[in-house]
C-alpha cells in the first residue's frame, strides 16, 4: 500500500508541475504566485494581529501539601503548552471546569501518555531519565470548548510552571483546515463573526444545514490521522479564485459522468492499542483508469463524509496505577501511611480499573509504609544518685537514665534528643585518705616444677581507716610482689625442647607459670643437651606466661604488721584486715573463720636499762615517730634517740640472725 500511495504522491507532484506555468509558487490561500504565509495566529495573510498570546510563569511559593491552581486556560485556546521549569517531584493535574479529572486526578497518578479533554488531545510528558532535568508538560493544538484548570499536586517546592496559549481576537481574521491540508494550515476565504466560511455559510444556507455541520467535519480533518496523506494539490482552485487570476470567461461546469468519489485506504490507527479510531479517505479518480485527479473534477455534494472506524480494540497491558502517599498516621514517633494501588488498563483514550490479576505479571507496590515526621520521646531519671564508688578521695557515682516513649515504653536512646540527655555518672569527692599497703598471703604453689621459680602475692594500696599518721599516699615502699622459689635440680631434655608448664603460681586469680625451654640435639636412641647459641637461629619459646585458673572472689588482704607498742616487757603489734573482692572493693563474703589476726604481742623480753645518758626519748610519743619510720630523718633520730636505737639493734640481730 506504501508503494501505492508513493506512485499517486509522484504522479500528483507529476501534475502540479505541469499546472503551474513558469514553476510559480502557491501561496497558503492557494493562488498561484501568491506569496501569502500563515502567521502565528494560524491566520493566512495575517499580521499577527488577529489573536492574542497569553504566557506567564507560576512561582508562587506553597507551603501545604495538595492541589494547588496554576492557571485557567479559557474556551478556544491554541497552542497550549504547559510545562515545569525544572524536574520535581511535583505533578501537573488537568480538570474541566465542570469537575471531571483528565489527568492526574483523585491523587491517581496517570502515565504519560494522550489524553482527550475539552475539545483536545492533551499529550502529558514526564521525562524520567536520570540525566534530564527536563519537568513535566502538557501540549495541546486545542480548540478548547470549554474552560480547563490547570493544578500542581505539590509536594517539594516549587520550581515555577511556564504556561502559554493563544486566544482568538474580537478582529481576528481566521480560517477552516481543509479537508487536503494538513492540521494547522488555513483554508481559503475568512471568517466571520460567528467563526464559519462565509463562503460555506452561504452554501449551507441555501441547503438549509446546520453550522456545526461543517465545524464536525473540520474536526475530522483536522485530527493527527490526516498527516498520513500529505498531499497537496496545487492545480485545485475554488471557482471565486478562478476569476480573480483569469477573466470572467464562462467555462462549462466538470460534473462527475467520468469521474467519482473513491476510497482509497484508511488513515493510521491513533493508537497501538485500548481502542482506536480511523477514518476513510476518499480521492477523486477517473472511472476507467481508477486515475486519482484534482478534487474539482467531482461533484463535491457527493463526496461521503469520514465517518469513524474502531481499530486495534485489543486492551492495552494492565500497569500498577500508584497513588500519592496518604499523610503520617502519627504526628510524631513511627507511624504508618498509605496510598492507592489499582490495576488499570488503558481502552479508548480512558484508563479504566480491572481485576488486580490482570497485573500478576508486574510485581505491586507496597501499599503502606513506615514514617515518622518528629520524635516525640523524652529523657526520664528513674533513680536517685548512686553512694560513691570510693570511701575517700574522689570517685565516681550513677543514676539511671532512660529514653521513654509517649506511651510510658522505654525506647532506644536514639529516639531521644541526645543533646538533652540528663548525665547519668558523675565524679564525687569524698574528702582525703590515708593510704597503706594491703597484702594477701604467698602463694603455695612454686612457679616453676624444677629449678627457680617465683612465688607471688597480691600488692594493694588502699584506704587506712586506723592510723591517722601524716603519710602522703602508700610512699615508694611498695612490698615485694614475686619472691625466688627453687624445687630442686632439672634433668636435661630435647633441641629447642619445652617441657610442660607448670602449675599457676596461685590458685586463683591472675598468676604466672614456667616451663623449661633448653637446647638438644636428638641422636638415635638419646638426647644431647646444648648451650642455647646453638639454638639461636631458632625462634625460642616462651618459658613463661600469665595464667588465671579461676576467680578468687572475695579474700582478705592485710596490711604488714604496724611497729611493736613496747621496746621491751610485753607489747603488741597491729595490722589492719579488709575482704576484699576480685576488683579490690570492699565485700562482706570472706570466711569469717579464716580471718588473719589484726593484734598479736611482741618483745617479750626485759628492758635493758638506758647505757648512754646522751640517747634519750625527748618527747613522749616516739614510739609515733618509730611506727612513722621516721628515724631515718637527723632529726627524729636525735628527738628519740632512745626508741631509734632499740630499732636500730633489733633490726640488726634480726639480719645477724638470717
Amino acid at each position: 500500500m506504501f508503494v501505492s500511495y508513493l506512485i499517486l504522491t509522484l504522479l500528483h507532484v507529476q501534475t502540479a508541475m505541469l499546472a503551474r506555468p513558469g514553476g510559480e509558487s502557491i501561496g497558503c490561500d492557494d493562488y498561484l504566485g501568491s506569496d501569502k504565509v500563515v502567521d502565528k495566529c494560524g491566520v493566512c495573510g495575517g499580521d499577527n494581529t488577529g489573536c492574542q498570546v497569553v504566557s506567564g510563569v507560576f512561582k508562587h511559593a506553597l507551603t501545604s501539601l495538595g492541589y494547588h491552581r496554576v492557571v485557567e486556560i479559557p474556551q478556544g485556546a491554541t497552542k497550549i503548552n504547559i510545562t515545569e521549569m525544572h524536574k520535581s517531584n511535583n505533578y501537573l493535574a488537568l480538570r474541566s471546569r465542570s469537575g471531571r479529572s483528565i489527568i492526574n486526578g483523585n491523587w491517581a497518578i496517570d502515565r504519560p501518555g494522550k489524553y482527550e479533554g475539552g475539545g483536545t488531545m492533551f499529550t502529558y510528558k514526564r521525562p524520567n531519565e536520570i540525566s534530564s532535568t527536563a519537568g513535566e508538560s502538557f501540549l495541546a493544538e486545542g480548540p478548547t470548548n470549554e474552560i480547563l484548570d490547570v493544578y500542581m499536586i505539590h509536594q517539594q517546592p516549587n520550581p515555577g510552571v511556564h504556561y502559554e496559549y493563544v486566544i482568538m481576537g474580537t478582529n481576528a481574521i481566521s480560517s477552516q483546515v481543509p479537508p487536503h491540508r494538513r492540521p494547522g494550515e488555513p483554508l481559503n476565504g475568512q471568517l466571520d463573526e460567528e467563526g464559519r466560511s462565509q463562503e460555506d455559510g452561504e452554501e449551507k444556507e441555501k441547503n438549509g444545514e446546520k453550522e456545526d455541520l461543517h465545524g464536525e467535519a473540520s474536526e475530522i480533518f483536522t485530527s493527527e490521522s490526516v498527516q498520513t496523506f500529505p498531499i497537496r494539490h496545487p492545480d485545485r482552485f475554488s471557482s471565486h479564485r478562478l476569476d480573480n487570476l483569469v477573466p470572467p470567461v464562462p467555462q462549462p461546469p466538470r460534473r462527475s459522468r467520468d469521474h467519482n468519489w473513491k476510497q482509497l485506504g484508511t488513515t493510521e490507527c491513533s493508537t497501538t492499542c485500548g481502542k482506536g479510531s480511523q477514518y476513510p479517505v476518499f480521492r477523486c479518480v477517473h472511472r476507467n483508469t481508477h486515475e486519482e485527479v484534482p478534487e474539482s473534477f467531482c461533484d463535491s455534494s457527493m463526496k461521503p463524509t469520514p465517518e469513524e472506524e474502531p481499530c486495534n480494540l485489543f486492551p492495552c497491558p494492565a500497569f500498577w496505577d500508584i497513588g500519592e502517599w496518604s499523610e503520617c498516621s502519627k504526628t510524631c514517633g513511627l507511624g504508618m501511611q498509605h496510598r492507592q494501588v489499582l490495576c488499570r488498563q488503558v481502552y479508548a483514550n480512558r484508563s479504566l480499573t480491572v481485576q488486580p490479576y490482570r497485573c500478576q505479571h508486574l510485581e505491586k507496590p507496597e501499599t503502606t509504609s513506615t514514617c515518622q515526621l518528629k520524635i516525640c520521646s523524652e529523657w526520664q531519671i528513674r533513680t536517685d544518685w548512686t553512694s560513691c564508688s570510693v570511701p575517700c578521695g574522689v570517685g565516681q557515682r550513677t543514676r539511671d537514665v532512660k529514653c521513654v516513649s509517649n506511651i510510658g515504653d522505654v525506647v532506644d536512646d536514639e529516639e531521644c534528643n541526645m543533646k538533652l540527655r540528663p548525665n547519668d555518672i558523675e565524679n564525687c569527692d569524698m574528702g582525703p585518705c590515708a593510704k597503706s599497703w594491703f597484702l594477701t598471703e604467698w602463694s603455695e604453689r612454686c612457679s616453676a616444677e624444677c629449678g627457680v621459680g617465683v612465688r607471688t602475692r597480691s600488692v594493694v594500696c588502699m584506704t587506712n581507716h586506723v592510723s591517722s599518721l601524716p603519710l602522703e599516699g602508700c610512699g615508694n615502699n611498695r612490698p615485694a610482689e614475686a619472691t625466688p622459689c627453687d624445687n630442686g635440680p632439672c634433668t636435661g631434655k630435647v633441641e629447642w625442647f619445652t617441657g610442660s608448664w607448670s602449675q599457676c603460681s596461685i590458685g586463683c586469680g591472675s598468676g604466672t607459670q614456667q616451663r623449661e625451654v633448653i637446647c638438644v640435639r636428638k641422636n638415635a636412641d638419646t638426647f644431647e643437651v646444648l648451650d642455647p647459641y646453638e639454638c639461636s637461629f631458632l625462634e625460642r619459646p616462651p618459658s613463661q606466661q600469665s595464667c588465671h585458673l579461676q576467680p578468687c572472689g572475695a579474700k582478705w588482704f592485710s596490711t604488714e604488721w604496724s611497729m611493736c607498742s613496747k621496746s621491751c616487757q610485753g607489747g603488741f603489734r597491729v595490722r589492719e584486715v579488709r575482704c576484699l573482692s576480685d576488683d579490690m572493693t570492699l565485700s562482706n563474703l570472706c570466711d569469717p573463720q579464716l580471718k588473719p589476726e589484726e593484734r598479736e604481742s611482741c618483745n617479750p623480753q626485759d628492758c635493758v636499762p638506758e647505757v648512754d645518758e646522751n640517747c634519750k626519748d625527748k618527747y613522749y610519743n616516739c614510739n609515733v615517730v618509730v611506727q612513722a619510720r621516721l628515724c631515718v630523718y637527723n632529726y627524729y633520730k636525735t628527738a628519740c634517740c632512745a626508741s631509734c636505737t632499740r630499732v636500730a639493734n633489733r633490726h640488726a640481730g634480726f639480719l645477724g640472725s638470717r
